[in-house]
């Protein structure tokens, strides 16, 4: 391999949700990791995954995330995934319990916010345990943004 050419899988992924942080106040995160297909993490090496729509819910005692788009892959056979299947976290008993009883409060969510391939080649979900964000919250983070911007010009 020339010094031009880079590498096809990147060791340092992290696809972040971005629209979550807006849309939420973040209670508690956790780190969970991923049951997947061979192709499915060969996909996410190659940065081609989307957490804009994605969510996480209990089935009978477990987490799973819907909606989590990952690309299929393009050097795959007729064995490639299914582009937005339901994926199951893996979290401990202790982690489980406490989530799924928070999340039988109202108004309490857990949201994606940013994926990531660890030290020893895993795929990590990092969940948060969320709060929708009312319309006033939402103009408050806009002001607060705008202003430090302005300050940042300011400096320079």
């Amino acid at each position: 391999m020339s010094k031009q050419e880079k590498p096809k899988f990147s060791n340092q992924i992290a696809i972040k949700n971005r629209k979550a942080r807006f849309e939420y106040h973040f209670l508690d995160t956790y780190t969970a990791g991923l049951k997947l297909m061979g192709t499915e993490i060969k996909s996410i090496r190659e940065g081609k995954v989307s957490l804009q729509e994605a969510y996480c819910y209990f089935n009978g005692g477990e987490l799973f995330v819907k909606q989590m788009h990952i690309t299929p892959f393009s050097q795959a056979t007729h064995y490639n995934h299914e582009a937005t299947r339901e994926r199951k976290l893996l979290l401990k008993k202790k982690e489980l319990a406490k989530l799924e009883s928070k999340m039988k409060e109202k108004g309490l969510t857990i949201v994606p916010t940013r994926l990531f391939i660890n030290n020893r080649g895993l795929a990590k979900l990092d969940i948060a345990l969320a709060k929708g964000k009312k319309l006033y919250d939402k103009r408050d983070d806009i002001k607060q943004r705008d202003a430090s911007r302005e300050l940042d010009r300011m400096k320079i």
